[in-house]
């Protein structure tokens, strides 16, 4: 079973400085969220909307695409954290990050050493414990 959420902007395009769009997917029990644009103070919100959503639906797996963020605010890491820190032992949390935007921060603040951090969403789902 595979669906679709329509898109969340968290930000409007007239005059905002930045807008992240989220949406997940779900495959079985594992959710895909997907956030594309900045994850900042403005943007942050929708996604921490999407996770607890999300979570409510009691996911055996979650996992994070930063793949298509071109900024990654602190605020976007500690909501990371947080999000890692309620999944608890019921939900395997992963985030998937490659590049300068999002993974290089990450990695230089520790983020990697505390969360499942992978390239790729396949890589991700090789990873899931079943």
């Amino acid at each position: 079973m595979s669906s679709t959420s329509s898109p969340s902007p968290a930000a409007e395009p007239s005059g905002a400085p930045s807008q992240c769009i989220v949406t997940d997917s779900w495959h079985d029990s594992v959710v895909v969220i997907r956030c594309t644009g900045d994850v900042d103070m403005l943007t942050v919100p929708a996604l921490d909307r999407q996770i607890d959503t999300a979570l409510t639906k009691k996911p055996t797996s979650m996992i994070i695409d930063l793949t298509a963020v071109d900024f990654l605010a602190s605020v976007g890491m500690g909501l990371l954290v947080e999000a890692h820190d309620r999944c608890g032992a019921a939900t395997q949390f992963m985030v998937v990050a490659d590049g300068p935007a999002t993974s290089r921060p990450m990695q230089m603040i520790g983020l990697a050493d505390i969360m499942s951090l992978h390239s790729t969403v396949e890589q991700a789902f090789d990873a899931i414990v079943r």
